[in-house]
């Protein structure tokens, strides 16, 4: 039976995740194992914390050339903080180098609103993808952040809220997706963004 791998590199609410998967029958397991990763059928890459930090501590477990190498073969859905190492670089505490797989860097979000941005939000879609299948514009997902992905590439973008100006919600780039909202704490908008993924590989 094939599994989504949720990548265990110390960063991350791992267990948010995997019960919402498992709610919709859809097996996951949560492994730090180069081996589970390539033998998966996708892959999720959660986090929480500081930039740096998590791109120094992938790396330290060996997984960031693993990730690349998948990445190229099966959906990767990177959320959160997973969501901004997905970019080339991060500016949040030092310069930092992500993992390259959307154009663009991360920087502290531009707003006369109070950060971090904490609460539901909608979300309108300049580009279609899969991800966002069966949902409309101005659905509305769960946000915790204060930095953001700013792109290259506006092809990439799969999804803008507001938050005091266009903040970029969710990525896309070939088998790759981002979002920087949990889709695991969206209720039901979130559940079908997980289905949608998970469907990606079957």
């Amino acid at each position: 039976m094939g599994y989504t791998a949720v990548v265990d590199y110390g960063v991350g609410n791992l267990k948010s995740v995997t019960n919402a998967m498992d709610y919709l029958g859809l097996a996951t397991r949560i492994t730090g194992d180069p081996a589970e990763l390539e033998r998966a059928d996708s892959i999720i890459l959660p986090g929480v914390g500081a930039f740096p930090d998590a791109a120094e501590r992938l790396r330290a477990a060996g997984l960031e050339r693993v990730v690349l190498e998948q990445a190229e073969r099966k959906p990767i859905l990177g959320i959160c903080l997973g969501m901004q190492l997905l970019f080339q670089r991060g500016e949040e505490v030092r310069p930092c180098e992500g993992l390259g797989l959307v154009a663009g860097s991360v920087r502290r979000i531009e707003t006369p609103y109070k950060l971090p941005h904490i609460g539901w939000n909608s979300l309108r879609f300049p580009n279609p993808s899969p991800l966002f299948a069966g949902l409309e514009e101005g659905t509305c997902v769960y946000f915790v952040h204060s930095f953001c992905g700013v792109s290259g590439d506006p092809a990439q973008v799969a999804a803008y809220t507001d938050y005091g100006g266009p903040v970029v919600a969710a990525v896309q780039n070939g088998n790759v997706f981002g979002c920087q909202f949990h889709p695991e704490k969206s209720g039901e908008a979130g559940l079908q963004i997980l289905k949608n993924f998970g469907g990606l590989s079957r």
